[in-house]
């Protein structure tokens, strides 16, 4: 189990996810397309208790017009943007689209997750333009 101090937002769920990932990275390794690792993480997740959407589709907005919609690889308990990689090196692009996801869907925390690599790489994101709105749902700590 991994041990994160309790400073930051969401730190027990995105533990959560990130050990999801270490068992599919030690199962699996590293060398297969974006959408296995997306099949396995599905699976651990599941077992894991956690709630989530994958392929989660997501409107982008434009001076509050709907131009597009994203997806994003996993959206967990609502609060938590997970994006998956399967490349050599995570490169600066990869960071700021996931940046970019979080501010498009105003969510606080986020994940970017590399599978492609000898280890697993991950790195917490966090948006610095979050704005905290009434109607949001909270994450809600299932400790049973």
């Amino acid at each position: 189990m991994i041990m994160i101090k309790e400073q930051y937002k969401y730190s027990e769920l995105t533990s959560k996810i990130i050990g999801c990932a270490m068992t599919v990275h030690q199962t699996l390794g590293n060398g297969f397309q974006e959408v296995i690792y997306q099949r396995a993480m599905e699976i651990e997740m599941r077992l894991a208790g956690l709630h989530f959407s994958r392929e989660h589709e997501m409107p982008i907005y434009y001076r509050e017009k709907q131009i597009g919609t994203r997806r994003v690889d996993f959206l967990v308990e609502e609060v938590i943007s997970v994006e998956l990689k399967a490349t050599t090196k995570l490169e600066d692009v990869y960071f700021a689209q996931a940046i970019n996801y979080l501010e498009a869907y105003n969510l606080e925390i986020g994940l970017l997750i590399n599978f492609g690599e000898t280890s697993l790489n991950f790195k917490r994101l966090t948006n610095k333009k979050y704005k905290a709105i009434q109607s949001q749902k909270s994450y809600k700590s299932n400790k049973s």
